[in-house]
């Protein structure tokens, strides 16, 4: 399985940097794709069958890849009214998470399917926004998910003792949220300080804000991603299925690997928006 699991990271490792080497609208494509998949997953853990989650993915990324036209303009436009509203509903969100009766919560399937929607096209819109100022800017917030997901792990089975939510995933530590956090701090202070002119998302916070207030925005980005997660793990747990799909060997399917990235991204955006 930990073969299985390098190799496909791997090749998607490499995907994703042989699409932003090609062109910025060669990758929003890519991502777009990805969209839809994890869209199709998402529908299908709310309860809609394979057929109908796909042509209800299908449909909602052909919208996204039409709308890249204008990306530059009417889009873009949209970036902070968009990230702002797909915030609060995660913070929603995360209070529901921390209930011990989150599991019984269940919205009506076709609010739970505009609520997939909205959260994926408000991840898709910021990722073009990030995407619009550059490769390393972009790959930047994508590398704090990266960096507390790691963190993560290995700070919960080295210390991990106390359940985060237990109710919703038993794997999840508090120390895990602690190794995830200290690990992404370090990362972007090391940046700050070995790279500063470099266009990267923590570095524009270390710039733009006083210390504590950088901090205390990087603390909640790495918080989100952390929801993010326990939020699938919410959905798998009321469809009775271990992953999303089986699509990428040793990971599960689409959404098992964005599910971090969907909450942080807004959020991303709406800090960078204040941050200009």
């Amino acid at each position: 399985m930990l073969k299985k699991r390098v190799i496909t990271a791997v090749i998607l490792l490499a995907i994703l940097g042989g699409a932003l080497a090609w062109s910025p609208t060669v990758f929003a494509l890519l991502a777009t794709l990805a969209i839809v998949a994890a869209a199709a997953e998402w529908l299908q853990l709310v309860g809609w069958g394979r057929a109908t989650a796909l042509t209800i993915a299908f449909t909602f990324g052909v919208l996204l890849a039409g709308s890249l036209h204008f990306a530059g303009g009417p889009v873009m436009s949209a970036v902070l009214p968009v990230a702002l509203l797909a915030t609060i509903i995660w913070l929603g969100i995360a209070g529901l998470l921390m209930q011990a009766d989150a599991l019984a919560v269940r919205l009506p399937r076709a609010a739970a399917t505009v609520l997939a929607l909205l959260l994926l096209g408000a991840a898709w819109i910021a990722l073009v926004h990030f995407l619009l100022q550059g490769a390393a800017m972009l790959l930047s917030v994508f590398v704090i998910v990266w960096v507390a997901d790691t963190a993560a792990y290995f700070a919960g089975r080295a210390f991990g003792r106390t359940k985060l939510a237990p109710h919703i995933s038993p794997g999840k530590t508090w120390a895990g949220v602690y190794g995830a956090i200290g690990a992404v701090l370090v990362v972007a202070i090391a940046a700050w300080r070995l790279l500063p002119t470099a266009a990267i998302f923590t570095n524009r916070l270390l710039d733009e804000f006083v210390l504590p207030v950088a901090v205390i925005l990087i603390m909640a980005v790495v918080a989100m991603s952390i929801f993010g997660d326990l939020y699938e793990s919410l959905l798998k747990r009321q469809a009775g299925v271990k992953d999303s799909s089986h699509l990428l060997p040793g990971h599960g399917g689409v959404y098992d690997r964005i599910d971090a990235l969907v909450p942080v991204l807004p959020l991303a955006a709406l800090i960078d928006g204040l941050a200009r």
